[in-house]
Parts: structure tokens; sequence; C-alpha cells
């Protein structure tokens, strides 16, 4: 339950409390828990070409952050503290997807990914902050958290990484096995492993105004569709041919006042722009698909099951889908509605008339039958 994730405060509490306000330390946040991929699980991904790594080591020379593939005699050092990040392990994890989505009670239009850190012992990435609000759940081991809440952050420079100058701690926990710490966007922290560790962290997107900006007007562009040409009937002879004159740029503006947004022009971007997979995401359509007959008994037997890349999100009765509208049967919009909340739907609850729904997505590689996991 929710609850206990966030230590028996209930979501409603910590989203007035603690979201975006103030960092929250909870013991056992996930009793018995070290993690959902061992060592070697963990190499192998951060040695993959499609995976998202990073290889950081601090020495006399300073920080060296080394990006992905990585080389496997790079990750046997055990003299040298280091530390080698996993980007995105909910993509490649079915383990790490159902962490992830532990956190639902943040909108999922908000949650990024799940990434992993392993370290030796004094390994770590120094004292940054993120512009996004983070959980850092320990897996195994032990990683001591010092952390600070200061206005001033200037970075380190010349540096790989955004390291903060002057880090100002104000608190100081070690986490064990299930602890979990809250922090805020901009809130200094800095983690070092006690002997090999893992954490996990749980990021959520927050994109800058800039950003949305940009997308939006793209997006905006390929939609509008202004009538008519430039035209010029009473032209007159210029003083210098050079000149863009004041009548052209009225005459301009004019024209470009036919640009027209609202609410639900921003509210389609979103959905469009929210649910876009990472330019890294790839699907795998099915090799020998079933037959709608054999999918649809094949659904009712054992479920359906969004794939881990997949980002299925709802706006009124709009439905988007890895970056597409789409328009399913109306009597769909309840199954289909619980399928992007739960992101899977059992046998029992599978109704009939989401299956060509769900087959469209089956062939497209954006959702499996739930026997495909056994």
């Amino acid at each position: 339950m929710t609850s206990e994730l966030l230590g028996g405060i209930t979501p409603q509490r910590f989203l007035a409390e603690y979201w975006q306000k103030k960092p929250l330390l909870i013991r056992q946040a996930i009793p018995g828990f070290t993690g959902v991929v061992d060592v070697d699980e963990l190499f192998e991904l951060a040695c993959d070409e499609n995976v998202e790594s990073r290889l950081i080591r601090h020495t006399d020379d300073g920080w060296q952050v080394s990006r992905g593939p990585q080389k496997p005699a790079a990750l046997k050092r055990r003299k040298q503290a280091w530390t080698v990040l996993v980007q995105g392990l909910n993509l490649w994890v079915r383990e790490a997807d159902a962490l992830l989505h532990r956190f639902d009670f943040i909108p999922q239009a908000r949650l990024d990914d799940l990434m992993v850190s392993y370290a030796t012992d004094g390994g770590g990435i120094g004292a940054h902050f993120d512009s996004y609000d983070v959980f850092l759940l320990q897996g195994f081991g032990q990683r001591r958290w010092r952390i600070g809440d200061q206005s001033e952050h200037r970075l380190v420079e010349g540096a790989p990484l955004k390291l903060i100058a002057d880090f100002q701690s104000t608190d100081e926990w070690v986490l064990e096995p299930g602890d979990m710490l809250y922090l805020p966007p901009r809130y200094a922290h800095e983690g070092t492993a006690i002997g090999e560790c893992t954490t996990y962290s749980i990021g959520f997107r927050a994109p800058s105004a800039q950003e949305l900006g940009s997308e939006f007007l793209v997006w905006l562009a390929e939609r509008q569709r202004l009538e008519g040409m430039y035209a010029d009937p009473d032209l007159v002879l210029p003083e210098n041919s050079a000149e863009i004159s004041a009548t052209m740029v009225e005459r301009v503006a004019g024209m470009l006042d036919a640009i027209r947004w609202g609410q639900d022009d921003v509210a389609d971007f979103l959905g469009h722009y929210l649910s876009e997979p990472k330019p890294s995401v790839f699907f795998v359509s099915p090799d020998d698909p079933l037959s709608p007959r054999q999918f649809d008994a094949a659904v009712a037997a054992h479920g359906f099951v969004l794939d881990p890349a997949t980002l299925l999100l709802i706006h009124d009765a709009h439905f988007y889908l890895n970056g597409e509208r789409i328009q399913p049967a109306a009597a769909a919009h309840a199954t289909l509605a619980r399928l992007a909340h739960a992101r899977r739907i059992d046998a029992a609850t599978a109704g009939a008339d989401a299956l060509p729904s769900l087959y469209e997505m089956y062939l497209s590689g954006f959702g499996q039958l739930e026997i495909d996991e056994d």
C-alpha cells in the first residue's frame, strides 16, 4: 500500500505537507528490499549499447565520467571508489517497472524513470542538486546521505558533472536496505557508499518553460493552416530598397494575428508530448502474431499488460498512446482507463469492446499477453 511506502503517511498528507516543500526520511519504506537486479545483471546492462549508463570516478586529477556502453574490465576495479549509473532500468526489467509504478500517487505524466546506481566503498557523484523531485530508495548495503537547503548553487568550474562548489549540509543519515529519502527540487544532497551498495532513484519529469514553449510551437506549426498570401497592391516607391518598411511589419503582424490556440489545444499538445517515448525507446512486434480470435481468447484467459516503455495517458475522453492520439470505441473507454492506470488488465475485467484496441497495441509491440511473462 502507498501509505506503507510513505511510512504510514497517506498520499494526501504527503502531497499537502512534503511534495515540493520539504524532505522526508522514511525508514523501511519497503521492508526487506535489496533491489530488483543483482550486480551481475546491472553490469551487463551497463555494457549494453542500447542502455544509457555512466561510470563516474573521483581521482586526484578530478572527476571523470565515461558514458556507456561500459567496458566489462572497467567494472571490476575494487581499489578505487567509483559509481556506475544505469538510467531507465524500468525499460529493461519488469520488476523495475513495477517498482516505478508503485509511485503512481504522482500522475504518470510526471513520472520519468527508475535509475539505479552501484557504488564501491566511498563512491558517489559528489554534492549536487536536481531540478526535479526524487525518491532515493536504498537497495543492498548502506549509503550516507548529507542534505542541505541552500539557495546558493554555485557550480564547480570545469567539472564534467554539475557539482555544488560550497555544499553546506544541515542533516545527515545512513540509509539501510529498504529505507527511502524524498527530496524536493533543487535540494542539495550528497550520497557516499559505505561499502558496496545500490540506490534506486525514482525521478520525475519537470520540463522547463522554454522546453514546453518550444515543443508547443513546433506542435502548433504542424496543425495551423493560415490562409492567404502576402500582398501589397498599394506599394509605393521606397527611398531605400533595403529597408523593411513599417507598413510591411504591420501587414505581416496582422497575418500572424490569425494564429490561435486555447486550452483544448494545450491539452492535446500535452497528451502527445508527455506520452512520447524517449528517442532511445523502440518496440518489437510479435514475430508470429496471434489472429484476432486467438488473441481475444488469450486475453480472456490470461489478461493483458502494457510494455514497460509504453505510455498511455488520458485527458477527458481522449487517449494518448506513445505520442499519438487514439480513438477507441466509446464502450471501450472504461476498460482502457483502467489499463492506463493499472498498466494491466486481468482476464476477468478485459471487456470485449476494448479487444480491438488491445489487439492493435499487441501488434505494435505496445503491450503483451500476461502469459508472455511466464
